[in-house]
């Protein structure tokens, strides 16, 4: 008989190999890039892809540009964001603002905006002395700001006047004005021409991006209601330009420094 000691033992051994050589080749191989390649691909007029797009669309860029260069108003002044407190851009804006979001809020919530707090750095650029356009408009207001309307309290309107005294830059202001005393504290507070009461609950325009705390406006965070009137701030201007014939210089003072 046989035997198949040794012979058993060897294939063990044969069958482990296998096995371990089989365990190694299927374990997932690590990648790495070791080189990067690419070549510039050249878009001029001359290739005739380009052109077609062009083709497409230029009725379209025609059109654009026709309705944004017409002419909706005059400046006889130029109208700047300079200034300390107020700015000849800042008054004019937030006043727009009140003018046209005012009658908006009113028909839906039969309310009245009793203040226009809006930001200095939302305003990116002038109206210059001559035609008004509503290329002027997207100039002014590039983003896609909405005005919002915030219900607060005496307590937060008193956040809003620290706010601007601290930051001590000249934020469009409408519908409120205050003296700044000696001790930098707000005095002599109005609001719609009337004394100021703590205890009252105040109607205050913004964009929506303040009214989220944009600028560290927080204040705007603890209204107790927020009514979005999805209105766009650019299309206001444009509704504005496009109602006047002549944009005013507003100058008037909404704050004053004790001296």
């Amino acid at each position: 008989m046989v035997k198949l000691k040794n012979y058993n033992v060897v294939l063990s051994y044969f069958v482990l190999f296998l096995t371990f050589i089989f365990s190694v080749s299927c374990q997932q191989q690590k990648q790495y890039v070791t080189r990067i390649e690419g070549k510039e691909i050249g878009i001029t007029d001359q290739q005739k892809e380009v052109a077609g797009i062009e083709e497409f669309i230029k009725p379209y860029r025609e059109h654009i540009d026709k309705d944004l260069s017409t002419v909706l108003a005059t400046a006889p002044q130029t109208l700047d964001k300079n200034g300390a407190w107020q700015t000849p851009m800042g008054n004019l804006f937030s006043d727009v603002v009140m003018l046209k979001g005012n009658p908006v809020f009113m028909a839906r919530e039969k309310k009245s905006i009793d203040i226009v707090l809006l930001n200095h750095g939302g305003i990116r650029s002038i109206i210059p002395q001559g035609n008004v356009t509503a290329r002027t408009a997207y100039e002014i207001m590039p983003f896609e700001n909405s005005l919002v309307v915030i219900a607060l309290k005496g307590e937060q309107i008193q956040e809003m006047l620290d706010y601007i005294i601290t930051e001590k830059k000249p934020h469009p202001l409408n519908g409120m004005t205050f003296t700044i005393g000696k001790d930098n504290k707000a005095k002599d507070i109005l609001i719609q021409g009337k004394p100021f009461f703590p205890n009252q609950i105040y109607y205050v325009g913004t964009n929506d991006y303040l009214s989220n705390g944009g600028d560290n406006m927080n204040f705007f965070k603890k209204g107790i209601h927020k009514y979005d009137l999805d209105y766009k701030l650019r299309h206001i201007l444009i509704d504005y330009f496009t109602d006047v014939d002549t944009v005013p210089l507003i100058n008037d003072v909404r704050i004053t420094v004790e001296k």
